[in-house]
């Protein structure tokens, strides 16, 4: 990975990363965004690591469809763990810096849907704090 500069979002800097390979995300996509045939906006673009089986699925539906096995949820003392991908510039951020981060990725500003807290139950054993 390495940096291909900076990029204005509202008044904050990002760094903006050219990416060497992708982290592969698994389910019905639709787009190299991991936008997938279940939720498939503008802002659709995180992927989320199952605790299960340790890969990334566009979403709770696509790794019921696709996976061989029951999905379990992240605890709250793993919450510093990895398990939410941008789709945009594909960063993977710990699960807390998700919580904090005012849906907008970390590294490059792109906007995340805020309707996802409404599935934090799926994924998260407690909500996230947001």
């Amino acid at each position: 990975m390495r940096n291909r500069g900076t990029r204005l979002v509202g008044r904050r800097y990002f760094a903006v990363m050219e990416h060497q390979a992708r982290i592969p995300v698994k389910g019905k996509l639709i787009d190299d965004h991991t936008r997938c045939e279940h939720y498939h906006s503008p802002v659709d673009i995180i992927g989320i690591k199952f605790r299960c089986c340790n890969e990334y699925y566009a979403c709770i539906h696509c790794h019921e469809d696709c996976a061989d096995h029951p999905a379990e949820r992240w605890k709250k003392e793993e919450y510093r763990n990895k398990a939410v991908l941008c789709g945009n510039c594909f960063y993977e951020m710990r699960i807390s810096e998700y919580a904090t981060c005012n849906y907008n990725c970390p590294n490059c500003g792109s906007a995340f849907n805020p309707k996802c807290a409404a599935h934090d139950h799926y994924y998260f054993e407690e909500k996230l704090p947001r």
